[in-house]
């Protein structure tokens, strides 16, 4: 039985503890509440924290079947989840599949064109900054990795992670436009997958009508973001579980 220690932070989308007599766990508490644009847009939903965690919790599910380590360990409320005490790397990793977004804008593009391949991004997790963009050189002068080798290990771990979600989304009738990520290394050396994975972080369209099923609808006022987050969940339901 574990038992909730002392409030670490508290970030957008949720609460961090620590846990009690155990120093290589963390306490992850999923909040309902909506933010973009650096927080400077704020919402809520009532259920978000609790769908967001069920989505995650499937999406991990697969990772793990496909041998990808992550930091999961165990649900243990609606909204409260154990994971593993990662040392965490301070970039957030983007992966674009189709460009969308801040990326379409900046280069002119039109957004919904399709990419050859994927595009593999790294921002600098700091949010007085507003998690600028940078380059792997950046990255290293920042000591945000301790070589280029470990900016290489981010980008086959992060195209593994894209190869399985493009195929569970294309299952459930969604384009996986892009995603954000974060990674840790566990206490016995070992590259995982941290955070989550929701609507919240990635962009998904309908693939036959191109709707929005992500928190671009909170972004841009489109309406119906508790009903779109609960049909991804809904979705993934019917098919992994």
């Amino acid at each position: 039985m574990f038992e909730k220690g002392s409030l670490l932070h508290e970030g957008k989308a949720k609460r961090v503890f620590s846990v009690d007599q155990r120093d290589d766990l963390i306490w992850l508490d999923f909040k309902d509440d909506l933010t973009a644009f650096n927080a400077e847009k704020k919402g809520t939903f009532e259920g978000k924290g609790q769908t967001n965690l069920e989505i995650t919790e499937i999406i991990f599910g697969e990772l793990k079947k496909n041998k990808i380590p992550t930091h999961w360990l165990e649900k243990i409320s609606k909204k409260d989840l154990i994971v593993k005490k990662l040392k965490m790397i301070p970039l957030e990793v983007i992966v674009r599949n189709v460009l969308a977004g801040s990326t379409a804008k900046k280069f002119g593009i039109e957004e919904g064109a399709p990419l050859k391949t994927p595009l593999f991004e790294l921002f600098y997790k700091d949010d007085a900054l507003a998690d600028p963009f940078m380059n792997s050189e950046q990255a290293l002068m920042m000591n945000c990795v301790k070589d280029i080798s470990e900016i290489e290990m981010l980008k086959v771990q992060a195209f593994k992670i894209n190869h399985v979600l493009l195929n569970m989304f294309k299952d459930i009738g969604v384009n996986l436009i892009d995603f954000k990520i974060e990674f840790g290394w566990s206490e016995d050396g070992v590259l995982c997958l941290g955070d989550e994975i929701s609507p919240d972080s990635c962009r998904l369209w309908d693939l036959k009508t191109n709707e929005k099923l992500d928190k671009d609808r909170f972004r841009r006022d489109l309406g119906n973001v508790k009903e779109s987050y609960e049909d991804i969940l809904k979705r993934l339901k019917n098919k992994f579980k």
